[in-house]
C-alpha cells in the first residue's frame, strides 16, 4: 500500500496531458518555425541589405539540409533519453539564430557553419519531441492530444513570418536579434517546464497507462513508409524554399511579398486544428495520403500560372497540408513502433532531410538551362508533384499493409 501511495504521488508531480502537449508545441515553434525556416522569410531582407548575395545564401540554406539530414541520422543517440536531445536541441536553436545577427557576406563561414549547426538541433528537437511527447501523452489515455503539438510548427513559421514582415523596414541583423531573443524565451519555457529527469515523467505500470498498441509490420514494410515520406520532403521544399522569391520577383515591396510565408505558417497551424477535431477517427496512413495530395495540387499550380493569387494560394494548399503530413506520419511511425518510436522517427525524417536536399540540387543542376521550354523551378516542381501525387495514392489505398490500423479514438 505504501509503495502504491509513493507511485500515485510521483506520478501526480508528473506534467498532466495539457503541458505536454504545449511543451512539445513551443519546442516545435522554436526549433522549426525559427531554426529550421527563419532563414526563408530572412533571405529576401538579406538580400535587400546586401548583407547576403543569392550564392552565398543557396549555400547557407543547403547547408542547413544537410545538418538537418545529419541531425536526423544521429538523433538515434537519444533513443534512450529523447528529454535529453531536446534540451540540446532547443539551446543549440537559440544560440545559433543568436548567432546569425553576425552573419554575412563579408563573413560567409560563419553563417554556414551556425545554418548547418541549426539544422542539426532542429531535427534533434523535431524526433524527440516526437519521441517524448507522444509515448507521455500515450501513458496518461490522452493519445488524441498528439496532433495539437505538431501546431508548434506552423504557429512559429507564422510568427517569425509576421516578425519579418512587420519589421521589413529594419536591417536583417536587428530581426535576427530579435528572432534569437524569441528562441530563448521559448527554450527557457521548455526547459522551466521539462521534468527533472526521466523518472520523474514515467507514470507508475497500472496507473494513467494506456494499453499498449499492437505493432504493425516492421522490417521491410518501413521502406515504404520511409520512402513516402522522402517524397514528402522533396515535394515539399520548392515552394517552401522559393515561394518568397518568387513573389519578390512579382513585387518588390517587402510587405507585399513577405505575406507568403505568415499565410503558410497561418495555414499550417490552422490545418492541424481542424485535422485533430475532424480527422482524428481516420486512420493515419489516410490523413497522410490525403494531405500529400492536396499537397501535390498546390506545387503544381505555380507551373499553370504564374501571379500573386496563384502563389498565396500555393501556399495555403501546401502550408495547409505541411504539419498534417508530418502529424500523419509521425503518428504512424508511433503506431508501428509503440514501445520506442524514435529509430523510425530518425530514418523518417533522415529520409526526408534527403528529399529536401534533392530539390534544390536539381534546380542547382539544371541552372539557367530550358528544357522543353521549361526551366529550373518548373521541372523541380514537376517532379514534386508526381511524387507527391504517387505516394498519396500508394498510401491512400494501403500500400503493402504497412501503412497504419485505424488511429484509436
Amino acid at each position: 500500500m505504501k509503495l502504491l501511495s509513493s507511485q500515485e504521488g510521483r506520478f501526480a508531480s508528473a506534467p498532466p496531458p495539457h503541458v505536454i502537449v504545449f511543451i512539445g508545441l513551443v519546442a516545435l515553434a522554436i526549433a522549426m518555425g525559427v531554426g529550421r525556416f527563419a532563414f526563408t522569410p530572412m533571405m529576401p531582407l538579406m538580400l535587400r541589405d546586401g548583407s547576403l548575395d543569392a550564392v552565398t545564401g543557396t549555400e547557407w540554406a543547403t547547408a542547413n539540409y544537410f545538418g538537418y539530414l545529419l541531425g536526423a541520422l544521429s538523433a538515434s543517440w537519444f533513443a534512450r533519453s529523447p528529454r535529453r536531445g531536446l534540451q540540446v536541441g532547443l539551446i543549440g536553436v537559440a544560440a545559433t539564430t543568436l548567432g546569425m545577427a553576425w552573419g554575412d557576406a563579408e563573413l560567409p563561414w560563419l553563417g554556414l557553419v551556425l545554418r548547418f549547426s541549426a539544422g542539426v538541433f532542429s531535427a534533434w528537437v523535431l524526433v524527440c519531441a516526437s519521441g517524448w511527447c507522444l509515448p507521455e501523452l500515450t501513458r496518461r489515455n490522452a493519445t488524441a492530444l498528439g496532433g495539437w503539438i505538431y501546431i508548434g510548427v506552423g504557429l512559429g513559421i507564422a510568427t517569425t513570418g509576421v516578425l519579418t514582415w512587420l519589421g521589413g523596414g529594419q536591417r536583417a541583423m536587428l530581426l535576427w536579434l530579435e528572432l534569437g531573443l524569441l528562441a530563448i524565451v521559448g527554450a527557457a519555457y521548455v526547459l522551466w517546464q521539462l521534468p527533472g529527469s526521466p523518472a520523474a515523467a514515467a507514470a507508475p505500470a497500472g496507473i494513467g497507462a494506456a494499453p499498449k498498441p499492437a505493432p504493425t509490420k516492421g522490417g521491410r514494410g518501413n521502406l515504404g513508409v520511409v520512402f513516402c515520406y522522402s517524397a514528402f520532403g522533396f515535394g515539399y521544399i520548392i515552394p517552401a524554399t522559393f515561394l518568397p522569391t518568387m513573389a519578390r520577383q512579382l513585387v518588390s515591396d517587402p510587405l507585399v511579398f513577405g505575406l507568403t510565408w505568415p499565410i503558410f505558417g497561418t495555414a499550417a497551424a490552422l490545418s492541424i486544428a481542424i485535422a485533430s477535431r475532424w480527422m482524428h477517427g481516420w486512420p493515419r496512413r489516410n490523413v497522410w495520403g490525403f494531405a500529400q495530395g492536396v499537397m501535390a495540387v498546390g506545387t503544381v499550380l505555380p507551373l499553370l500560372q504564374q501571379s500573386l493569387w496563384v502563389l498565396a494560394v500555393s501556399a495555403v494548399l501546401v502550408g495547409g497540408t505541411f504539419m498534417v503530413t508530418t502529424m500523419g506520419g509521425l503518428q504512424l511511425a508511433r503506431e508501428r513502433m509503440p514501445e520506442n518510436p524514435t529509430p523510425l522517427l530518425a530514418r523518417m525524417t533522415a529520409g526526408f532531410a534527403a528529399g529536401q536536399i534533392a530539390g534544390p540540387l536539381l534546380v542547382r543542376l539544371i541552372g539557367d538551362s530550358r528544357i522543353a521550354g521549361w526551366g529550373a523551378l518548373d521541372w523541380a516542381s514537376a517532379a514534386a508533384t508526381v511524387l507527391l501525387a504517387g505516394t498519396a495514392l500508394w498510401l491512400w489505398l494501403g500500400g503493402d499493409d504497412a501503412a497504419a490500423k485505424p488511429h484509436a479514438s
